[in-house]
This record gives C-alpha cells, sequence and structure tokens, in this order.
C-alpha cells in the first residue's frame, strides 16, 4: 500500500471586514494606525536584538569585565510616571515630559557613580537602551503634540487619536520590559 502526500488544502477565504463608517459616511482610513503598527515591529526587532546582543555578551564573558551595578531608584518612579501617562491620555504631554526629565537625572546619578556609556560593557548597554528608548518617547510626545493641535482644530479623525494611543502604550510596555530587563542581567 502508498501513500500519497497531498498538498495541504487552503483555507476559504475569509469575508472582508466592513469598513468603519465615518460620520461623513466615507470610509474610514486607517492609515496611521497601520504605520504605528509597522512602527511597532521595527521598534520591538530592534530592541530584540539589542538583548539578544546584551546576553550574548554577558554571557561571554562570566566573571571578567560585565560590572553588574544597582538601577537608580529614581527608574522605578520614572516608571510609575509613565505607566501613569499611558493610563490618562489626557496629561501624558506633561507626564512623558516628567520621565524624560527623570530619566536625565537617573543618568547622572550613574554619571556620580563613574558609570558612563565607556565605562564597560553592562553601562553601555543600560545607556543604549535607555536612551533609545528616551528617543522613541521623545518622538512620541512630539507625535502626540500633533494629534493635540488636530485635535483642537476639530480635524482628528478617531483612527489617529487611536494610533496615537498604541504608540504610547507600547512605550509603557516597552519600558516594563526593558527595566526587568536591566534589573535582572545588569
Amino acid at each position: 500500500m502508498s501513500t500519497a502526500i497531498l498538498p495541504p488544502v487552503p483555507p476559504a477565504p475569509a469575508a472582508p471586514a466592513a469598513p468603519v463608517a465615518t460620520a461623513s459616511g466615507r470610509p474610514e482610513r486607517r492609515v496611521a494606525e497601520t504605520g504605528v503598527w509597522i512602527g511597532i515591529a521595527t521598534i520591538s526587532m530592534s530592541f530584540a536584538a539589542l538583548t539578544s546582543a546584551l546576553v550574548v555578551r554577558q554571557a561571554s564573558a562570566p566573571g571578567s569585565d560585565w560590572q553588574h551595578f544597582q538601577l537608580p531608584s529614581l527608574l522605578y518612579v520614572n516608571t510609575l510616571v509613565l505607566l501613569l501617562s499611558s493610563v490618562t491620555l489626557d496629561v501624558t504631554l506633561a507626564l512623558g515630559l516628567l520621565f524624560l526629565v527623570g530619566q536625565a537625572f537617573a543618568w547622572r546619578q550613574l554619571a556620580a557613580q563613574n558609570l558612563h556609556l565607556a565605562t564597560g560593557p553592562s553601562s553601555a548597554f543600560f545607556y543604549v537602551l535607555t536612551v533609545l528608548h528616551a528617543m522613541h518617547v521623545l518622538g512620541g510626545l512630539v507625535g502626540l503634540g500633533y494629534v493635540e493641535r488636530r485635535l483642537a482644530a476639530g480635524v482628528l479623525s478617531r483612527t489617529t487619536f487611536r494610533a496615537a494611543a498604541l504608540y504610547w502604550h507600547f512605550m509603557a510596555v516597552l519600558w516594563l520590559y526593558l527595566l526587568a530587563l536591566l534589573t535582572l542581567r545588569g
């Protein structure tokens, strides 16, 4: 008896989702949401690559030049500020700026302990990860400022607001991930 291997049967095509109509009756464009999802994927891959590099670098030099250090406690306060900014979304700009100022103070605390970008691989990874996140937060603040201006002008679509909120929530989740990584591996 011979057994034939048959190719898998492709699934039946799903019915296309009905477009969401705006107040004018036209379909709502989701360009902003699509762009944010592409950005989130790109940012995630960048941080995944840096995480991999951190883990490999730390494992390749056990006991040699990897210096474990205590994270500034201010980072935990900054975490609460960023999470609060993600929940409120009405005072996000102010809280986002407060988060960035807190990060700058945390970097200064580490510098006061002679932990700089070039001190060693552990501090280098800390600065690269946290500065890269801060740059994305700053970009998010610029985007939120744009959305708020459009909202004030009455030309904001629901998808644009949802896209901005999605990005900001992602920044909060990414920070939680980074804080856990740096606490456990740093």
